[in-house]
């Protein structure tokens, strides 16, 4: 069978709309820190593209070009999000390809990926079509659509890999996210076509025999809460099954929000074995834990749930030596009657578009000892590499695309769900102080966020 090439395998990506800021050619950014290093300099993008990057390039920049100053922020190349959810079509009344676009705007993202338990569910080429097309003439970030791996996320019959990724969509990615591919005879043929096609399989990993009723991390907190528990065992033992498929079929295969100390061990162990498996994991569960649920507030529901601190810690851990590959964020809107509730019948799930970036700073950055080179590789390049993304999780440098996003190390904010640019208002950091901010996000040339809010 032919595989496609990388940059064929994608459909090329802002033909369909204006771009909101208008058809300038030119955009100078001047007095910016590459990866907040070295000294402040001017980066110029012609047509798209960066052109010339050094100090005072004002003269460069033509009369109909736009100047913007960025003096002394951070510049890292836009992000790139392989997971989340934004809900159309089916529940536009909690977030739209439109929204859930200006979230990532504002997050600093210039491509995401959106999971296929849509309504109806994205397992055939028109969905898929339908929702790319949107994408583009919203045109705040390339929104890429990811098929089900089976129909109606039933778990009994693959989709058509082949079709959909021949569709104008050219759909890359499967995943049946929320819920798992468990029976692994399906699992097995998933991983044999998609080796086929060279297309890319996302595991939610949870065996649902071990989860029925459960709601929390399985320990302690739940016991003392009376809550029915989620063992680890429930996702390390499908990252196991996995890993093995993997090694004995081929194929690339991606673990979807990684959150035991477990589920790190093993995919140590299969690194060492150079299987080719990688692995996520989101902001909330490199800093949240189980302990949040005593308030009993449905917002701190997740699937899969907040766990314990060497959890966490296990994960920063993992994060930071490469055994975990990069962050997603799992974006997850919800409408409020499904989160005011009680616990057991709240919806799993949390906003993490326009956070994510501020949280991976705090974490790893001004409390850690990462620089921003280990953001732009857990957020953009390494995303891009393991979608085979063209043009996006690029250096920063000239000839190089220019898509971009510029970080304001000096202004903090308070998250409130009521400010954000999504449709929902389920974020778990509610009140909480944010160190940095998004100022400017850049798509092929054009600004797609301005002054922390996207240009619509």
């Amino acid at each position: 069978m032919n595989q496609p090439t990388t940059e064929s395998a994608y459909p090329s990506t802002g033909a369909l709309a204006p771009h909101p800021t208008g058809a300038a050619a030119e955009l100078l950014l001047r007095g910016v820190l590459p990866y907040g290093e070295g000294e402040p300099t001017d980066v110029l993008i012609r047509d798209g593209v960066i052109a010339e990057m050094g100090p005072d390039l004002a003269d460069a920049l033509s009369p109909e070009g736009t100047s913007v100053d960025l003096q002394g922020q951070v510049l890292l190349p836009g992000l790139v999000d392989m997971h989340v959810h934004l809900r159309e079509p089916g529940r536009e009344d909690t977030e739209t390809i439109a929204t859930g676009s200006a979230a990532a705007a504002q997050g600093g993202f210039t491509a995401v990926f959106t999971m296929a338990n849509t309504s109806p569910v994205m397992d055939n080429p028109a969905i898929a079509e339908t929702v790319w097309f949107k994408g583009q003439n919203t045109n705040l970030c390339d929104v890429h659509p990811v098929g089900s791996i089976s129909r109606g996320l039933h778990g009994s019959e693959l989709t058509e890999f082949g079709m959909m990724a021949d569709s104008d969509a050219k759909v890359r990615m499967f995943s049946d996210d929320g819920k798992c591919v468990h029976d692994p005879r399906l699992m097995r043929r998933a991983i044999e076509y998609a080796r086929g096609e060279d297309v890319l399989l996302a595991q939610h990993c949870e065996e649902p025999r071990l989860t029925e009723g459960a709601v929390a991390h399985e320990g302690s907190t739940a016991a003392r809460l009376g809550l029915r528990g989620w063992p680890r065992v429930a996702e390390e033992s499908i990252v196991a099954r996995d890993a093995i498929m993997a090694r004995d079929y081929g194929g690339r295969l991606h673990i979807c929000h990684a959150s035991t100390e477990g589920t790190v061990a093993l995919l140590r162990w299969a690194k060492e074995q150079q299987i080719p498996l990688t692995a996520e994991v989101t902001p909330h569960h490199l800093l949240l834990t189980d302990e949040r649920l005593a308030t009993y507030d449905g917002v701190n529901r997740v699937n899969p749930p907040l766990r314990e601190r060497r959890d966490v810690q296990a994960l920063r851990r993992a994060l930071a030596e490469g055994i975990v590959d990069c962050v997603a964020t799992d974006h997850a809107p919800h409408g409020s009657e499904e989160k005011c509730c009680e616990f057991d019948l709240a919806r799993p799930g949390m906003l993490g578009l326009e956070t994510s970036l501020a949280l991976i700073a705090q974490i790893f950055v001004l409390d850690g000892d990462q620089d921003w080179r280990f953001v732009a590789r857990v957020m953009s390049e390494n995303p891009a590499r393991i979608t085979k993304l063209p043009g996006h999780g690029r250096p920063i440098a000239v000839g190089e695309p220019a898509n971009l996003c510029a970080v304001d190390t000096t202004r903090s904010w308070v998250a409130s769900g009521r400010d954000m640019a999504s449709k929902a208002r389920n974020t778990p950091y509610e009140g909480m102080d944010m160190p940095v901010r998004v100022s400017t996000t850049i798509l092929r040339g054009k600004i797609t966020c301005r002054d922390g809010q996207a240009v619509t």
